[in-house]
């Protein structure tokens, strides 16, 4: 039976709220809402925490961006594609490059493509494609990407980065 883990719940609610209160920071790009702090989060979760609780940390931070009326419903398949995928591909590859490139195809490309149904069909968006939401959603998620270099590698580096996911597991 395996434990339940109360580091990673709480350290995944801390995500989800860094990633809501960053979405104060978005900008609009052809008609989604591009926030590169969701991409910032999803890849420390990935690293950090796992790509479960990555996914976890997405879909709230998706909720509760929602409700609060600092996103829209594409903030779902966006989001989570890139947490889940990053997550995925950290664990198996065992290198940052992985979880950047997870972040980067999950969100821009997977989600960016998954969004159209959720724009034409819950959004009512009858102008929307398949490829629509896709360049928005690499913009925004390269800013965060790019955010997510410059703080995980010198984490990294320094050591500092094991050691949080060492403390994970105990």
């Amino acid at each position: 039976m395996k434990t339940f883990n109360l580091k990673k719940l709480t350290l995944t609610a801390i995500f989800a709220a860094i990633a809501v209160v960053g979405s104060l920071f978005s900008f609009p790009v052809f008609g989604s809402k591009c926030a590169p702090i969701q991409h910032l989060v999803n890849i420390l979760c990935a690293v950090t925490v796992g790509p479960w609780w990555g996914l976890a940390q997405a879909f709230t931070a998706s909720v509760i961006r929602n409700l609060l009326g600092l996103g829209s419903p594409l903030a779902f398949p966006g989001s989570m594609c890139g947490a889940l995928l990053g997550g995925l591909l950290y664990r198996y590859g065992k290198k940052l490059p992985f979880a950047y490139l997870g972040e980067v195809l999950g969100t821009g490309i997977l989600g960016g493509m998954l969004s159209y149904p959720v724009a034409y069909f819950v959004m009512g968006n009858q102008a929307a494609a398949i490829f629509t939401f896709v360049v928005p959603f690499l913009i925004s998620t390269c800013g965060g990407t790019i955010l997510a270099i410059v703080l995980t590698m010198p984490l990294k580096k320094t050591g500092i980065l094991g050691k949080m996911k060492e403390s994970l597991e105990q």
